[in-house]
């Protein structure tokens, strides 16, 4: 990490960062730089400010570690052990240091700070797959909880059996988007049916799709191009299923994309869910448009691209938890599935690989503009 962070620094963004600042501290004639230019510069100091402090605090951390080594040789057993666990406890603070700077050279992606919708759908297994998709749909309403979200389900089409066919929801919350993007792609469970009578193993597979939920402001649907329709709700429900036209579908025309809701009782609610799941979809179509333009084999397969890839194998046998992206397994599969601390876990791994990637693609840029 140390020499991916000191080759950013030796690129040509560096020397643009170097220029903010001396024309920012530049004591001569500032009257004839232009306000605005200077505006500006003194704003793109005030970013670097948290970069440059940790990169100071992570140098002096390391001079402590190095002065740490002649105590560990110290004739006093008692300076030794002191000695040692100051050394621990500044290997720790550099780990940190490290983490908080790669996470200041990575540009934070507008989308990253959106909410989601979350779809889940049964693939090849039968029942056996919906019961596994109802499960993953559970594990990620107790994600969403461990974080404080708010998880909203938007449709929720179940089997006889207590799986789920199809389902999605709209997460809200700090965070949510950036967080949730990892685990879009096939998921793989091996194990052993409650239906199977000799005992073997089977393989079934669930899909996850996380679209970035965008603000009215970044994005917006001409009501020209919908067709909506509403239709009997259908499904368990009571006497107000088959009652009353409820549930909404919305075609958007010029894609062919479709949303539907019948989770509500109120016509206008499950058109307000319908216009969001749509809106998703939409959204999330011309992010992979536009990241489809700079697709870079040696990144990390996530998001919207990840779609077709087995990105997880559930293994009851083993009691494990593998994520194929970065080779990390996990034991303990139900414990995994509450969607708290061991999820959490994989979750930071990803992200922490993600973002050595994005600075390895954005420092052979800055070697591609040098030569």
């Amino acid at each position: 990490m140390n020499e991916q962070i000191k080759s950013c620094f030796d690129h040509s963004n560096v020397s643009d960062k170097r220029d903010t600042l001396t024309a920012v501290t530049y004591s001569g004639a500032e009257d004839e730089r232009s306000e605005d230019d200077m505006k500006t510069k003194r704003t793109k100091v005030s970013l670097l400010a948290p970069l440059i402090q940790n990169i100071r605090e992570l140098d002096k951390k390391q001079k402590e570690v190095t002065d740490m080594e002649t105590l560990l040789k110290d004739d006093d057993a008692s300076l030794r052990e002191l000695a040692e666990l100051e050394r621990e406890s500044c290997l720790q603070d550099i780990q940190d240091l490290r983490q908080k700077i790669l996470e200041l050279l990575i540009p934070e992606a507008e989308v990253d700070m959106s909410d989601l919708v979350l779809e889940v759908t049964a693939g090849v297994g039968g029942q056996e797959a919906m019961l596994f998709t109802a499960e993953m749909f559970d594990m990620y309403e107790g994600f969403a909880q461990y974080h404080g979200w708010s998880f909203d389900v938007l449709e929720h089409m179940s089997s006889d059996l207590g799986g789920l066919r199809h389902a999605s929801a709209s997460i809200s919350g700090p965070h949510s988007y950036k967080k949730m993007k990892f685990e879009a792609g096939v998921h793989r469970v091996q194990r052993v049916p409650k239906t199977e009578k000799q005992g073997r193993m089977h393989t079934s597979t669930m899909t996850v799709a996380v679209l970035p939920q965008p603000t009215e402001i970044s994005f917006t649907i001409n009501p020209k191009d919908l067709r909506i329709e509403t239709k009997r709700a259908s499904g368990a429900g009571g006497q107000h299923v088959n009652t009353t036209d409820s549930a909404v579908r919305i075609v958007h025309l010029p894609t062919g994309l479709v949303a539907e809701c019948q989770q509500e009782r109120s016509q206008l609610k499950n058109r307000e869910k319908a216009m969001k799941a749509l809106t998703a979809k939409l959204y999330n179509m011309k992010l992979e448009e536009e990241t489809s333009k700079r697709y870079n084999q040696r990144k990390i397969q996530v998001g919207t691209k990840g779609r077709s890839e087995k990105i997880r194998t559930y293994n009851y046998a083993q009691d494990r938890v593998t994520d194929h992206r970065i080779s990390m397994t996990v034991h303990d599969v139900r414990g995994f599935l509450l969607g708290e601390d061991l999820l959490n876990e994989m979750n930071s791994s990803l992200q922490e690989f993600s973002d050595q990637e994005m600075l390895m693609e954005l420092l052979e840029e800055g070697s591609q503009e040098e030569s």
